[in-house]
């Protein structure tokens, strides 16, 4: 216990603040995608957002997005809870989309042993955030993003 804080303690002020959101964060989600579904919690989500312009490319914007991703991925590794791929990925596109990084909440499925599989991820410039092993490659993504589609049907 004493290793996670020097470790969490070491992290700079922007990385501590994602870290904190996040291990909050995913079990919200991830209970929420238990009790109102995908699209009640990609709304309650959404409810949240600011309607600032994106934020353009530049370093500091590439290494914000590294640094979310990243911090995410270690909320889940230490949270007491391990939730699904769709809650890591919606925290993690809330958390981009929150400080104006536009980015692609993806979705795809495929046939394994008989049986339909589905994954998600999140996706910016065409480049998996969330995916450091390419997993997502094994998946046929759905054409539509899912980060666009409740705007699209109100």
């Amino acid at each position: 216990m004493w290793e996670r804080l020097r470790r969490f303690r070491a992290l700079e002020r922007p990385a501590q603040s994602l870290f904190l959101r996040a291990i909050f964060l995913l079990p919200i989600v991830a209970l929420s995608l238990r009790w109102r579904g995908f699209r009640g919690t990609q709304t309650m989500l959404e409810r949240f957002l600011s309607n600032s312009s994106a934020a353009k490319d530049s370093a500091e914007v590439n290494e914000r997005v590294v640094m979310t991703a990243h911090m995410v991925s270690i909320a889940d590794q230490s949270g007491l809870v391990h939730p699904s791929c769709l809650a890591k990925s919606l925290t993690l596109w809330w958390l981009l989309m929150r400080h104006g990084i536009a980015a692609d909440l993806r979705i795809g499925i495929r046939k394994e042993n008989e049986k339909m599989a589905a994954h998600a991820w999140v996706e910016r410039n065409g480049t998996a955030l969330n995916e450091p092993e390419e997993h997502h490659r094994h998946y046929a993504a759905f054409d539509a993003e899912f980060s666009s589609m409740s705007s699209d049907m109100k």
